[in-house]
């Protein structure tokens, strides 16, 4: 026992120097100097995770692809849904990433740079089926429950009949399927949960305005740049370096050329442009405007890769009963939040109770780990720490 806390300590508690960039990279002010402009271009996956991989897993006498994105030394893929992996070192803790609706496990690609290069762990973030890169029979079923099976058979693709101690963290969506994950089993390494920005009183009171919300999105952009400029100034995602590699899973090009009168229109729909048109180069600045509108019908244009409009008859069955189902799981949990305001009666008698730990990280937006993935990380490790060293003793 001593040698495997002592050896459970040394994974956790070693300390990497930041990495190239990083530190810059979550404090990128949204404001420039007069004539300067922010660089909306995409960032590979590839300068957060180590690799991309297609899991495998069986469903229903069928073979449904997953994709996921890891960060860990060894990763044996016997079956498809898309990851994304990456680690520090070949052991310690796996932590399980699960985005929100309609992002992708990019969502998640800062994060995890932020956490690796702190703390021995691997990390896996997944696309869930119907969105990012995954794909499966049934895109259109985005039960809970079979969401929650998917996790589940991700994990026994990844690691067999005896998978290494898991903590999963959600977001938004995400987080509603980690507690459905956690109540129903699927993970018997369960270690800890961790949800953000997820409580069910708030998210059923936000069902009602969501259609709104969906439509007043662009439906169409002329470029992945174009889509990554949208997310920021629309404030969905405040932290640039997130946007620039977060927006390339929620986006994919239209597959067959959009030319009607709205679409020029809808692409910078959201959009307030910071640079001031020069007064003598006003009409020659509008007329290569018109020109580019015309150019914009006849490329190929970008859309959204899932249509969350049409996912509606699952949202209630995502949230509903969620504060009971997280406060009935066994194993220890941590709610972050963007705003106090948003924790609902049970939670916060359970919180009262001491039922679950819970961190409020105020100046954020929903993606609180795109906002303010260092701020996340720092509370995420020592509950790690604590939950490791339980394990030990």
């Amino acid at each position: 026992p001593h040698t495997m806390e002592k050896q459970l300590h040394l994974n956790l508690l070693a300390s990497k120097p930041p990495m190239a960039g990083l530190q810059s990279g979550s404090n990128v002010k949204l404001r420039m100097g007069p004539g300067r402009k922010r660089d909306f271009t995409p960032l590979p996956w590839s300068q957060y995770f180590e690799t991309m991989e297609d899991v495998e897993v069986e469903n229903d006498n069928s073979k449904d692809i997953s994709f996921v994105y890891c960060c860990e030394d060894s990763c044996q893929m016997m079956e498809y849904i898309t990851l994304y992996v990456a680690h520090v070192g070949s052991h310690g803790p796996v932590l399980m990433l699960l985005h929100g609706g309609g992002h992708s496990a990019l969502s998640w690609a800062v994060f995890t740079s932020v956490i690796c290069s702190r703390i021995n762990c691997r990390v896996v973030a997944m696309d869930l089926r119907g969105h990012g890169d995954t794909k499966v029979k049934n895109p259109d079923d985005l039960s809970a429950e079979t969401m929650a099976k998917d996790v589940g058979k991700v994990v026994e693709a990844l690691y067999g009949e005896n998978p290494p101690p898991i903590m999963i963290i959600g977001h938004s969506m995400g987080g509603a399927i980690a507690v459905h994950t956690a109540a129903a089993n699927h993970v018997p390494s369960l270690l800890g949960l961790c949800v953000i920005d997820v409580v069910e009183g708030t998210a059923m009171d936000a069902l009602n305005s969501m259609q709104n919300f969906l439509r007043s999105r662009p439906k169409t952009f002329k470029s992945v740049e174009n889509a990554i400029e949208w997310s920021v100034k629309s404030g969905q995602i405040r932290n640039v370096e997130s946007a620039r590699v977060s927006m390339v899973g929620q986006v994919k090009k239209c597959e067959e050329p959009l030319s009607s009168p709205g679409v020029s229109r809808s692409i910078s729909e959201g959009i307030i442009e910071e640079e001031e048109e020069d007064e003598e180069g006003g009409e020659s600045n509008h007329k290569r405007k018109k020109e580019d509108d015309q150019e914009i019908k006849k490329e190929c244009l970008y859309t959204w890769r899932i249509e969350l409009s049409k996912t509606e008859k699952y949202w209630e069955g995502w949230f509903k009963g969620l504060s009971s189902l997280f406060l009935t799981c066994s194993v220890p949990k941590l709610l972050l939040l963007a705003g106090v305001d948003r924790l609902d009666k049970d939670l916060t008698i359970g919180q009262m109770q001491g039922k679950f730990q819970m961190q409020v990280l105020p100046q954020c937006g929903h993606a609180v780990h795109e906002d303010a993935p260092e701020k996340v990380c720092l509370v995420c490790w020592p509950y790690l720490v604590t939950m490791f060293h339980r394990l030990c003793c």
